[in-house]
């Protein structure tokens, strides 16, 4: 399970890379592993509004469909269009590729509730037990 060190974790298994006012989102390497083959994605319109733990798209595989979860709150700056046409690329490459949406942030703060890596593989370990 690949948990890269310069990222944040939600409980929901997003993952959060912060670069200032605006961060962007995926689903973790864990997440797309339980899920296995996906073959749709949804996503937001740019510009649209989110709040924290608010589902803001979904993930369909050939096991189930799975909503993504807003670890924070704010606004759509930008959506990973390429994404709804290859949806196997949160498969190959979640942490670049393979990543969702950017959000402007309203309230960073929220970047504080988030796990950092050791507290996420932590939370996988006991999830997974």
């Amino acid at each position: 399970m690949n948990i890269p060190t310069d990222l944040k974790y939600s409980r929901e298994h997003e993952w959060v890379r912060v670069e200032g006012n605006l961060v962007t989102i995926g689903i973790t390497d864990y997440a797309q592993e339980e899920l296995g083959d996906i073959v749709n994605v949804e996503l937001p319109d740019e510009g649209d509004e989110i709040h924290k733990e608010e589902a803001f798209g979904a993930v369909e595989s050939v096991k189930a469909s799975s909503e993504v979860f807003s670890p924070v709150s704010g606004k759509i700056a930008e959506v990973n269009e390429p994404l709804m046409d290859a949806p196997d690329m949160l498969n190959e490459d979640p942490y670049d590729e393979g990543w969702m949406v950017k959000i402007e942030l309203s309230n960073s703060s929220e970047i504080d509730d988030l796990m950092d890596p050791n507290g996420y593989k932590q939370y996988v370990q006991e999830e997974s037990k």
